[in-house]
């Protein structure tokens, strides 16, 4: 299981498959000193090459496939509250899911072109969590939602989040700077990337869940919706299980050939799914018609 030493990544890297491994480990890749079992998924022409992780890989195209048609339908919902800001989201998954062939995909790929994606990956995950968060608020419609100040102001945070906890990523990676030079070596201690990546980003689903709680019961006096909300947390819950818990099991029972990232893959991407449903419950497909007026 991970470990409970506030930053520290030793543990995590050894148990399984994450974007921040790569950037944590000397050689940017998911063997580091950390040990445990090896993912080697299938094996490759040439001399120790292999693609670790085909199920993710898979998992991410088909993830890419169906978030881009979410986002069509999007654009039907004419009348629904928090249309465009739903798509940002959506956005933001889709990158995550393309970064993530790259990155947990174990391709054979250059290490400094690995650091990139896991970057890209890993900053995407924090502004991606964090556009969830914003949407759980637009439905109080504090202000009105798809204006330029909104779109604005969420795609402006996004990006704050992106190009920040990238560059931390980066920056661990490439050590451009000393500010991380620690975090290549044992524990691979890096309280940035800890609270960035891993806790802040579980806060803002936490905080999505509870506000779209309140707005469902206690504003729109529904329950039906409350059965895809549930869905949607249960099946991240049960990703991240899977990921942070059962991961090494699976790893030594199938002799590396799958782990745990795999199933956290699948069920993220349920949860997204079933999050834009929850969504489009709770709103309005188009304006009504209004009748006929005769003199």
């Amino acid at each position: 299981m991970g470990s409970t030493k506030f930053g520290n990544f030793e543990d995590f890297c050894r148990d399984t498959t994450l974007p921040v491994c790569n950037v944590l480990s000397k050689t940017h890749n998911q063997d580091g000193d950390w040990g445990g079992c090896k993912l080697r998924g299938i094996t490759l022409p040439g001399e120790d090459r292999y693609l670790g992780n085909l199920g993710s890989i898979l998992l991410a195209g088909i993830a890419i496939l169906v978030t881009i048609s979410l986002i069509l339908k999007s654009e039907r919902k004419r009348a629904a509250v928090g249309r465009r800001e739903m798509q940002v989201f959506l956005v933001g998954y889709l990158l995550v899911s393309i970064a993530e062939i790259f990155s947990i995909g174990e391709f054979p790929l250059n290490d400094q072109v690995r650091v990139v994606f896991s970057a890209i990956h890993i900053g995407a995950i924090a502004a991606t969590t964090w556009l969830l968060f914003i949407n759980g608020i637009v439905g109080y419609q504090l202000m009105d939602d798809g204006t330029i100040l909104s779109l604005a102001l969420t795609i402006g945070s996004a990006l704050a989040w992106l190009i920040g906890v990238g560059y931390i990523a980066l920056d661990t990676g490439y050590q451009w700077t000393t500010q991380w030079q620690g975090s290549l070596e044992p524990p691979n201690r890096s309280i940035a990337l800890y609270v960035t990546y891993l806790l802040l980003p579980l806060v803002w689903v936490v905080f999505f869940v509870v506000l779209e709680l309140v707005l469902v019961i206690k504003v729109l006096g529904e329950t039906r919706p409350l059965l895809f909300l549930g869905a949607a947390a249960l099946s991240f819950a049960v990703g991240q299980i899977f990921n942070f818990v059962v991961s090494p099991y699976i790893c030594n029972g199938t002799s590396g050939a799958i782990d745990g990232s795999l199933f956290q893959t699948l069920f993220t991407f349920v949860a997204v799914t079933v999050v834009w449903f929850f969504w489009s419950s709770i709103t309005e497909d188009d304006w009504p018609i209004q009748p006929t007026q005769y003199p």
